[in-house]
Order: structure tokens, then C-alpha cells, then sequence
């Protein structure tokens, strides 16, 4: 398995985390959980093989081209075949330059960017699939962004503004409550609400949450650090309420969850 993350152009580099190209050397199929990160990614399946995620009691094959919501419960993913992924991961409050749907809209599914009213994402698809070179592939998902993003003069307006709130919240001693970060400002803790969950999908408390469990999960993997530590690190009231949203974001407890085990995790953590 082949994990590698590319910085974008500078222009995208306000919004776009990475891009990654993962690539599975194997037949054999693997069975694993998808953590809630806060971010939303688009990705381009160019291999031979797929992807499947939990839709109940069963699994559904991904599209050619997906795109990834909010995911803020665990979801279960299978690896079928050799797979080969070009990756767009965008920061938590950036994805909704790009798009035309209301973030939110997205929460918990994986859906056919394809399907979205722009016919220049078929074209790109297959321009990808028929480049060899990755250097060329980022350069095509490079121009195809660019050209999304001088579109979307509006939604960047307040970007910078949501960026900021979110900033705050990252605080590992963040504990003030929305009035007063609303206040900060000038606008009202209803509107903050609003225009957060418009960006990013999430409301500022779940945001919060997942950037905490985040953390938290880079001190697990590390195992060099006592639970307790932990839940005092990353900001929980003890122990107990570490572990008990943990198992809601994982499905497992901190002590049970192996790293090893989750070759996706693991990959893009590391």
C-alpha cells in the first residue's frame, strides 16, 4: 500500500489540505472504519478495483468519482482489488467554494460527483484516466478547481470570517461560549451558527468535538500516553467522557482500538 499527500498550487493553498494518491499493490480485499477528520474530500477511483461502505446491513460500491460529506460516525469501508485514488482533501470550511449544494446536505454519504450540474467532471475523469503521469493528473484536478473557484466570488466572502471562528475553537483551552465569540465579531451567535454550518456542514459544538477527537486519536495511535493524560490533553471533563465519545466517533474504546488494523487510518494519519 502506497499513502502520499502533494501540496497544492498556491493559489488552492487557502483551501485545499492536500492532495493524496493512494494506491493498494493487492488482490486481496480488506475490511475498515472510516473516522469522522471534519473535512470533505473528493475522490477519483482510477484503478481496476473499488470501494464499498456500510448503507445498513450491506455494502454499496462507490462511484467512479466520489464525493464525501461530513462523515461524523464511523463508517465501515471495504477494499476490493488494486485500487488506485487521486485525492482532494479540502479544509473543513473551504469544500462549499466549490459546490453549489448546502454543505450539510452531504453529512454522512458518499455520492457521484458527477452527478452535480457540471459536465466538465466526466471530462476530467476521463482526461485522468487516460494521463499516466501523476504530476499531469494534479495539474488537470488543478486547472478544474481554479476554474470552479472563480465562480464562487460569493460563498469566498465569508470564508475568511469562518476560518477565523474555527481557529478559536482549535484552542486546546477553548471554553468560551458562542454569545461571546459572536460578539467578537459584531454578529449574533444564531447568524455564527448559520454561516458555520453552511461552510463546513457541521455546527461549531460538533466541529469542536471532532477536531478534539482528532487529537486525541494522534495521542492513541502514539500508545505512549495513559488515557487519562489524554482526556486532559485534548480538553474532556475525565476520563470517562474521553472514552465514551471516542466509542462514538470509532465504535471502539480508546484501549481497543488497534492502529495496525486500519490500514487506511493508518496511512493517512501517519
Amino acid at each position: 500500500m502506497k499513502y502520499n499527500e502533494i501540496r497544492p498550487c498556491k493559489a488552492l493553498i487557502p483551501y485545499v489540505k492536500c492532495f493524496y494518491i493512494y494506491e493498494s499493490d493487492m488482490n486481496a480485499a480488506f475490511d475498515d472504519t472510516v473516522f469522522p477528520s471534519g473535512c470533505i474530500e473528493i475522490i477519483f477511483n482510477l484503478g481496476t478495483g473499488n470501494w464499498q461502505t456500510a448503507a445498513g446491513d450491506t455494502f454499496v460500491t462507490t462511484p467512479p468519482v466520489e464525493l464525501w460529506g461530513q462523515i461524523t460516525q464511523p463508517l465501515p469501508i471495504k477494499s476490493i482489488g488494486r485500487n488506485t485514488m487521486l485525492g482532494i482533501r479540502f479544509y473543513p470550511h473551504a469544500a462549499a467554494c466549490f459546490l453549489n449544494d448546502k454543505i450539510d446536505l452531504f453529512n454522512n454519504q458518499v455520492v457521484d460527483f458527477r452527478d452535480l450540474p457540471d459536465r466538465g467532471v466526466n471530462t476530467l475523469y476521463t482526461q485522468l484516466q487516460h494521463s499516466s503521469s501523476w504530476k499531469q493528473r494534479v495539474e488537470l484536478v488543478e486547472d478544474f478547481l481554479l476554474r470552479r473557484l472563480s465562480l464562487s466570488k460569493k460563498r469566498i466572502g465569508k470564508m475568511g470570517l469562518v476560518n477565523d471562528i474555527m481557529s478559536e475553537i482549535r484552542q486546546y483551552d477553548f471554553f468560551d461560549n458562542l454569545e461571546n465569540v459572536a460578539a467578537r465579531y459584531g454578529i449574533t451567535s444564531r447568524y455564527l451558527q448559520k454561516v458555520f454550518l453552511q461552510y463546513t456542514g457541521l455546527t461549531p459544538k460538533l466541529y469542536s468535538k471532532i477536531n478534539r477527537f482528532q487529537h486525541s486519536l494522534q495521542l492513541v495511535m502514539k500508545k505512549d500516553t495513559s488515557l487519562t493524560s489524554i482526556a486532559y490533553d485534548c480538553g474532556y471533563f475525565d476520563q470517562s467522557h474521553f472514552i465514551r465519545e471516542f466509542k462514538s466517533f470509532t465504535g471502539l474504546t480508546p484501549s481497543g482500538y488497534t492502529p495496525e488494523n486500519s490500514p487506511v487510518t493508518l496511512a493517512v494519519n501517519n
